[in-house]
């Protein structure tokens, strides 16, 4: 089932996840809800709140459903460390239609779990990193704007309320 996806301005967006603690059916139902939503999009990563849910839950996948090999779900995600950085253009499904240059990791390191709750790590680099460190991001009510300048940031909200005011957000 595709999820309604919360655009920006949301406030179930801007406030920190709550561990996932219960490894069961729903929460296999619930991942495959975001999977198709997220694919469905499209896009290459889901964060939970993007869904109105307040769990610390993601799933990437820089295929966007073309190999099966690449999808990603992680519950309870933290960055573990990070070297280097980079930069690059980035989006969000919950502010479609903008983008801005954000700085991210380079190459990081990820510890969480599984749905079943058995620990992962992942080395990820390039842009699984810049992936994770969006995803995450949101998991503590963060979004790719909060990384822009004052300025940039004003802008993108003055266009989003013209939109809202027009009925188009």
């Amino acid at each position: 089932m595709i999820l309604p996806i919360l655009k920006y301005g949301k406030p179930e967006l801007k406030r920190l996840s709550l561990p996932v603690d219960h490894f069961d059916g729903e929460l296999e139902k619930l991942v495959k809800n975001m999977i198709e939503t997220m694919y469905s999009a499209p896009g290459i990563g889901l964060a939970a709140p993007q869904v109105g849910l307040n769990i610390r839950l993601a799933t990437v996948d820089l295929s966007v459903g073309e190999d099966s090999s690449k999808l990603i779900t992680i519950c309870n995600p933290e960055i573990v460390s990070t070297e280097g950085e980079q930069k690059s253009e980035e989006g969000c499904l919950s502010i479609p239609d903008f983008t801005d240059t954000v700085i991210r990791p380079k190459k990081m390191i990820v510890r969480g779990q599984d749905i079943h709750g058995e620990e992962v790590v992942i080395e990820a680099e390039g842009l699984l990193a810049r992936c994770f460190s969006h995803e995450i991001d949101h998991l503590n009510g963060i979004l790719y704007i909060d990384h822009l300048s004052t300025i940039k940031k004003s802008l993108i909200r003055s266009k989003i309320k013209k939109l809202a005011k027009s009925g188009n957000w």
